[in-house]
């Protein structure tokens, strides 16, 4: 029989560091049953001070030759029951492990001042990645203070590896901001800590942005940087008021703290509908003036939609993802793992209970191991490319090439 691929998590909620990698490492050995190629690890913004124990003690116990991750704010993982839970503001350490035959498997390291120019050629961002273009490497990236350049990074790769898939999040730590990222045997404090997978082996993906568009799409007109000057050659910020007095007060009293703007993300797309838009914040507006600052670029001839986020609306846009997925992938059993990576937003504030995202996962993919964390901006695709995104649900499914039809 042929060797197959093979994934597996444990998490742990023990609070000593030692108990908690002892306990991680050998239910994840157990269950994997086969030689580790990769091991991905998540510890919780609790064990702050003692992030420069963690590569050490899972040394001693674990060998595996290509070993990445990062801290969490929260940790989502597989528990000693078989359930899969998403532990916030707690001790939490979560292993993954996974044995890729036919797979390459690169890691890699990179700073803001490594990155090549946007203008620069393809091979310029191959040789910085290390791989080559074919055949087709799928990235996970970790990322830490970069803010200034993971843009950058992302467009770079989805111009350089096209038809690749990226997926991954930025690192979060407790209120003190001190975040870490792990890379082979080393941590660090920032930069971009990533693996390219490629050969046999598939990444799918959900990217659930969580909001649903209210009143009708509107073209910008008008526009400078991230600045809207002008919707259908109106003012923006009478248009704004003018859609927010038409809606009912549940919907009023939402657009006062979860209002956010949807940039279409289809030029050609006729009827647009929840899903087709990229999600961005609004940053700020302009009384005298009207014009409305997002957390992005615009340029005139842009379709937008103004959207609102609350719990409902969250899960819907998760559970329709998850249909379509269902759908499209009737042979789902042969996704052998998956990582989930969730904005700090989300979870039991956002919903008021815990857990809601990774099991509402599981129901429609069932007993497929799962580890992630909480994440201070989420890396995804949207319509063919890359973004990072805010107060989303990204998920990366694990498939064999072969068994991917």
């Amino acid at each position: 029989m042929a060797d197959q691929m093979q994934w597996a998590n444990a998490l742990s909620n023990r609070p000593s560091l030692e108990a908690a990698v002892t306990d991680v490492v050998e239910r994840a050995v157990k269950s994997l049953a086969a030689p580790a190629d990769l091991g991905i690890v998540f510890i919780s913004s609790a064990f702050t001070s003692e992030y420069s124990r963690l590569l050490p003690l899972l040394a001693e116990k674990l060998n595996v030759p290509v070993l990445l991750g990062c801290s969490g704010g929260g940790i989502v993982g597989t528990t000693l029951g078989g359930e899969t839970q998403e532990l916030e503001a707690e001790p939490a350490l979560s292993l993954t492990l996974a044995h890729l035959p036919g797979v390459n498997i690169h890691p890699f390291y990179l700073e803001a001042d490594d990155l090549p120019d946007l203008d620069s050629s393809p091979d310029n961002w191959v040789n910085l990645i290390g791989v080559p273009v074919t055949p087709t490497p799928q990235f996970i990236l970790f990322s830490g203070s970069f803010a200034s350049g993971i843009a950058d990074l992302l467009q770079g790769l989805d111009f350089a590896y096209p038809g690749s898939v990226t997926i991954g999040g930025q690192a979060s730590g407790n209120s003190g901001g001190r975040i870490a990222l792990f890379h082979q045997n080393r941590l660090y404090r920032e930069g971009v800590a990533g693996v390219a997978l490629s050969g046999n082996i598939v990444l799918e993906t959900i990217v659930a942005q969580g909001c649903r568009p209210i009143g009708q799409p509107f073209q910008v007109t008008k526009g400078d940087r991230n600045i809207i000057l002008e919707l259908d050659e109106q003012v923006p910020l009478v248009v704004l008021r003018n859609l927010i007095a038409s809606l009912d007060e549940e919907d009023k009293n939402l657009a006062q703290h979860s209002l956010f703007i949807g940039l279409a993300m289809d030029e050609f797309k006729m009827s647009l509908q929840q899903g087709d838009f990229l999600i961005r914040q609004i940053l700020g507006v302009d009384p005298s003036g009207g014009a409305i600052a997002i957390g992005d670029y615009v340029r005139s001839g842009q379709r937008l939609q103004f959207h609102l986020r609350d719990a409902k609306a969250s899960a819907e846009d998760l559970e329709i993802l998850l249909q379509r997925y269902q759908l499209q992938h009737q042979s789902s059993a042969s996704a052998i793992g998956a990582l989930m990576f969730a904005c700090l937003g989300r979870g039991e504030s956002l919903y008021g209970e815990a857990n809601f995202d990774s099991q509402l996962f599981q129901r429609y993919l069932h007993n497929i191991p799962l580890g992630g964390f909480f994440c201070g901006g989420e890396i995804g695709p949207v319509s063919g490319s890359t973004f990072l995104h805010g107060y989303t649900s990204v998920f990366g499914i694990c498939r064999a090439l072969e068994g991917s039809n």
